[in-house]
């Protein structure tokens, strides 16, 4: 079976890619991500992966365009929708180029992070799946985490501390007036 995985960043895609290998599943990587700001954070992440899956013999695929301003487009007063907004966005795009692509299947690793919204990425993989007659791949990833997370610490990964967009990165730093 050959995949195209949607990666978020290179920590992500620790076990996301150990667990498809071990299937026997053949891995393409597709790095597309235009909720990510500001665009030093976007590079930072990008070039974290390119560096990792090069030493992972990870074949990737990497869309170069910014398009934050399709993001924020898709998002601004829809902010309360805004991840079910962003996953479609990125799981649409990675079906279009799983099809185009002659791909079996594709999948993400939004799946592994304890901090995404699991059932909604799964339901919106399935949607998209059928909407362009490509299977879905679902997997939870989740249990593979907490060794992910402390791999990428040893081999010195940046890790980022938000998921990346502007509302996000708010949150996470922004605790408002007291």
């Amino acid at each position: 079976m050959k995949m195209l995985l949607h990666i978020c960043c290179g920590p992500c895609s620790i076990y996301p890619v150990q667990y498809l290998r071990e299937k026997g599943i053949s891995i393409y990587g597709y790095f597309y991500n235009p909720n990510i700001h500001p665009y030093t954070e976007y590079n930072r992440r990008k070039e974290t992966l390119e560096k990792y899956a090069g030493e992972i013999s990870l074949n990737m695929i990497f869309d170069n365009e910014y398009r934050l301003e399709e993001f924020l487009q898709g998002v601004v007063y829809r902010e309360a929708n805004r991840c079910l907004i962003c996953y479609s966005m990125r799981l649409n795009q990675a079906a279009r180029v799983a099809k185009k692509g002659g791909f079996d299947c594709f999948s993400t690793t939004l799946l592994v992070s304890p901090y995404q919204k699991h059932g909604l990425i799964r339901e919106i993989g399935e949607a998209v799946g059928n909407k362009y007659d490509i299977l879905f791949y679902y997997a939870d990833f989740r249990p593979g985490y907490r060794e992910a997370t402390v791999l990428s610490k040893e081999i010195g990964m940046y890790r980022q501390q938000y998921c990346g967009c502007i509302y996000s990165e708010k949150e996470r730093y922004y605790r408002g007036e007291k």
